[in-house]
């Protein structure tokens, strides 16, 4: 494996979590999973989202921050090839939807001074829908507190992340449409995707048809 830490990025709904659990065990990684079912901040910020969005994006950056820092703060759990559900920079791309121009300035400072101490993904390998497909897996998962999330909200995440990726060209990402696609579902995808990953890609956006 030519990566130590992979992220998996993608929309609410893209599948993010589900893929990271089958690549980790594929390769034998270790795994990092983002605790968002602890964080009591979330329903509450899809109930209202003008008062909560400061805060709950301050709890996630902090818990993400400690993640991170444990994960990697010891060489032997470095030794594997970590596997995440997520990569800091989720914080800013996320808080640039859902933060007002004020709350973002204050946000941007705090994160500007953590984020130079986090290692950084050699890989991320960003789950690419479209709202509407991630709309309705969302609802197919059930979870209460996201019945209600809408598709412009959606939309908005999305167009963050490409606008990101294509802002940061040093950041090498492997893009794969799901749209058409289940990788838990279908192994001769996944099958593709291992053999890709062992591959020395780019930086760059890499957008591969499975």
């Amino acid at each position: 494996m030519n990566y130590r830490f992979i992220a998996i990025e993608g929309n609410i709904g893209s599948g993010k979590t589900t893929l990271a659990m089958k690549l980790a065990s594929s390769v034998q990684g270790s795994l990092l999973l983002e605790r968002f079912e602890d964080n009591s901040f979330l329903p509450k910020f899809y109930q209202d989202p003008a008062r909560y969005a400061f805060t709950l994006e301050l709890s996630f950056l902090a818990d993400r921050y400690q993640q991170i820092r444990e994960k990697t703060s010891t060489p032997a759990l470095f030794d594997k090839t970590i596997i995440a559900d997520y990569f800091i920079d989720k914080s800013w791309i996320f808080a640039g939807v859902t933060l007002n121009s004020s709350e973002f300035g204050l946000f941007k400072r705090l994160f500007d001074i953590i984020y130079p101490t986090l290692p950084k993904p050699d890989l991320i390998i960003y789950l690419h829908s479209t709202p509407g497909i991630v709309e309705k897996r969302i609802k197919i998962r059930g979870r209460d507190y996201e019945r209600g999330i809408p598709i412009d909200y959606l939309q908005s995440i999305h167009d963050k992340y490409i606008s990101y990726f294509r802002q940061h060209p040093g950041i090498r990402v492997l893009s794969i449409d799901i749209a058409h696609h289940d990788l838990i579902m279908e192994p001769e995808k996944f099958k593709k995707l291992l053999t890709i990953i062992q591959e020395d890609l780019p930086e760059g956006m890499n957008e591969i048809d499975l």
